[in-house]
């Protein structure tokens, strides 16, 4: 009715009578105990009251829901695999996602996960808005209409080190220990970076830049190596891969630094995306 604004297109779309439609809603509005419709008479258009509107939506979202059961159904009769993409940063996908993906494969034993790094690019929130990504996991991420940002966890910058280095055995750590020192740095590409390097200037921190990588595998292990020392988040650090690097945590925040997942607005998630969404939050009981 609220798709073709009469009782007789709507008959004729859907294949019944006018009566029988005439029927039905009276008989849900008198569940409801609403009326849904205004009813004009003569030629003019039925037009949804505020409690129409109300039911109008969770109709559409039941109706969305149900093409997807079928969808998903048919799809398992058909032996296709449900495909979830997911936008992620290097941290996330080796120290966030494992555990997550666990869950889903209890769920969803058949979906095929695909992980796209999109670490600062600005294309990612045009991704999940038009659907080629279904969900993201980012740093830092600004508030845009078209997206729903969960706020995970805060992930603090660290100072990251050998464990015999002179900065180790500092009791009261701070960035301002990197002065003059030796460090390992992402690439000038990553936004995150120059922030990094602008809360540097301002504090008068001047490191050395001796090494820039992409790469989250080779920085750790370059200051494994004892090339440099290095400023990654907290999670990374604690999952440091080499056994000779440890890591200080000054008490200030030298920048915000905060991981959210991102969900399309506007668009409903597949089962197993909200499966991955749901098991992502309860990590971190959100």
């Amino acid at each position: 009715m609220a798709d073709f604004g009469s009782f007789r297109s709507a008959a004729v779309e859907l294949g019944y009578t006018q009566s029988a439609i005439s029927h039905q809603v009276a008989e849900l509005e008198r569940a409801l105990g609403a009326s849904l419709f205004t009813r004009p008479g003569g030629r003019g258009a039925v037009a949804l009251t505020r409690a129409g509107e109300a039911a109008y939506l969770h109709a559409r979202r039941a109706f969305t829901e149900l093409h997807a059961l079928d969808a998903s159904v048919q799809a398992t009769l058909r032996g296709e695999r449900t495909v979830v993409r997911v936008g992620v940063f290097q941290t996330a996908a080796a120290e966030l996602l494992p555990a997550a993906l666990t869950v889903l494969r209890e769920e969803w034993p058949g979906v095929e996960v695909v992980l796209s790094e999109t670490d600062d690019d600005p294309r990612l929130i045009d991704w999940l808005a038009d659907g080629r990504l279904d969900l993201a996991l980012t740093i830092n991420q600004e508030p845009d209409d078209r997206v729903e940002v969960i706020r995970l966890y805060d992930d603090p910058w660290v100072v990251l080190t050998r464990r015999d280095s002179e900065l180790a055995a500092v009791e009261r750590p701070s960035f301002e220990l990197l002065d003059g020192e030796d460090v390992v740095a992402w690439t000038s590409r990553w936004e995150i970076q120059g922030l990094l390097e602008e809360a540097w200037r301002r504090r008068g921190i001047k490191p050395r830049v001796v090494y820039r990588t992409d790469d989250n595998l080779a920085l750790q292990r370059l200051v494994a190596a004892g090339l440099g020392h290095a400023c990654i988040g907290r999670l990374a650090a604690e999952r440091a891969i080499d056994p000779s690097l440890t890591w200080l945590a000054p008490p200030d925040v030298l920048l915000p630094r905060t991981v959210a997942l991102c969900h399309p607005r506007g668009r409903d998630l597949a089962d197993a995306a909200r499966a991955l969404s749901a098991a992502l939050r309860a990590q971190f009981g959100r």
